[in-house]
């Protein structure tokens, strides 16, 4: 398995007709790190400025940026955010960044997404917090402006940073909402603070002020670190893939309406599931437990988001209906609770396309059959 996922083009295994609907599908991914999808080119050349490059050429930071397949744990997967974290210590680098990231999405097919980062991983050099999220809303800004891609944004608590800082972070970051960053998350190496609730003030303060609750659960400890995730009471939880484990959790999460953003590549990488096949993110939406799709880190595991769902309608049987189904339900768990209207508008805009493509029309067509 691992073989054919490492030699697996976006074009192998499907017919041309199934690749062109998945770009032409006005899609939405909700779980984007911005410090896992650094462009290499620019991370050599941004790290080249601030002396950072240690005489690389291009390879070799593509090395550095590029995860293992797979990893032997999360902390190796985490060891390539070094480099980019490091890099991304001023203004200047973090739109940057940030505006090409919003135009490689565009170059994907996607309509909407969500990018999410950690604003106290960037203080380093003297950048102040609110500094450095006006620069990444203002990449975001730009990319979207350049592309028509709707990009909002979701700030991430960092689980081994002191609670005072995070809680810093969360009051600072509402002030954006004007501004497009409409969700909180928390992150990082679960194992060293598996408790979300250690965040519970930073949570609070954020969910106060209108923003939209996530948490990072399941990347290590099984089905209870995604269970223990729901006491932070969130919509949606990043991961959470062991919930395939326990029947019970997926009963619970069913009826309680919490979504799963879930990254079967990411999964696999960081060893939460054995093989790529295993992914449950197909067999949970079949069960009726809320899922969506998504990349997680487009250049830690080297990856774009229509090569994510090619993998998945070859490995894991995902049909273009059900692709379908978690693209709506994408959009209708994305965190537009303060633009209803906008939401509406991206969802008829799925419906007109799902009713008028030739392939979804046929695929439709065949499974009411």
């Amino acid at each position: 398995m691992t073989a054919d996922i490492d030699r697996l083009p976006a074009q192998d295994g499907l017919p041309w007709d199934v690749l062109g609907a998945i770009l032409r599908l006005p899609k939405a991914e909700l779980h984007l790190h911005l410090d896992g999808s650094l462009r290499p080119a620019t991370a050599l050349e941004l790290a080249r400025e601030r002396g950072l490059a240690e005489d690389m050429d291009l390879a070799a930071m593509r090395r550095r940026l590029v995860s293992p397949m797979p990893c032997r744990s999360q902390d190796e997967l985490l060891d390539a955010f070094d480099l980019p974290t490091a890099i991304m210590q001023d203004a200047e680098s973090l739109e940057r960044i940030t505006r090409e990231l919003v135009e490689d999405v565009a170059s994907d097919g996607t309509r909407y997404a969500e990018i999410r980062w950690g604003p106290t991983l960037h203080l380093e050099r003297g950048l102040s917090l609110r500094d450095g999220i006006a620069a990444v809303a203002r990449g975001a800004s730009r990319g979207a402006a350049a592309t028509g891609v709707t990009v909002r944004l979701i700030a991430v608590a960092i689980r081994t940073h002191e609670r005072s800082l995070n809680e810093e972070m969360a009051r600072v970051a509402a002030d954006f909402i004007g501004d497009g960053l409409t969700g909180f998350d928390c992150a990082g190496r679960e194992h060293l603070h598996p408790d979300p609730l250690e965040f519970a003030g930073a949570y609070a303060i954020a969910r106060d002020a209108g923003l939209g609750i996530t948490c990072h659960a399941g990347e290590w400890g099984g089905p209870a670190q995604v269970r223990r995730a729901l006491d932070v009471n969130p919509s949606r939880i990043a991961h959470g893939a062991p919930a395939g484990e326990d029947e019970a959790l997926q009963a619970e999460l069913t009826a309680r309406g919490v979504t799963l953003d879930l990254c079967p590549t990411s999964n696999w990488q960081a060893g939460i599931v054995p093989a790529y096949a295993d992914h449950p993110v197909v067999r949970l939406h079949r069960k009726g437990v809320p899922v969506t799709l998504n990349t997680d880190d487009r250049t830690v595991s080297d990856l774009t988001f229509p090569r994510e769902i090619a993998r998945a309608i070859t490995f894991l049987g995902l049909t273009l209906p059900e692709l379908a189904d978690l693209t709506r339900h994408a959009f209708k768990v994305a965190f537009l609770h303060h633009d209803e209207a906008l939401r509406a508008r991206l969802l008829g805009e799925l419906e007109t396309f799902l009713a008028t493509d030739p392939t979804f029309r046929v695929a439709s067509a065949g499974a009411g059959r």
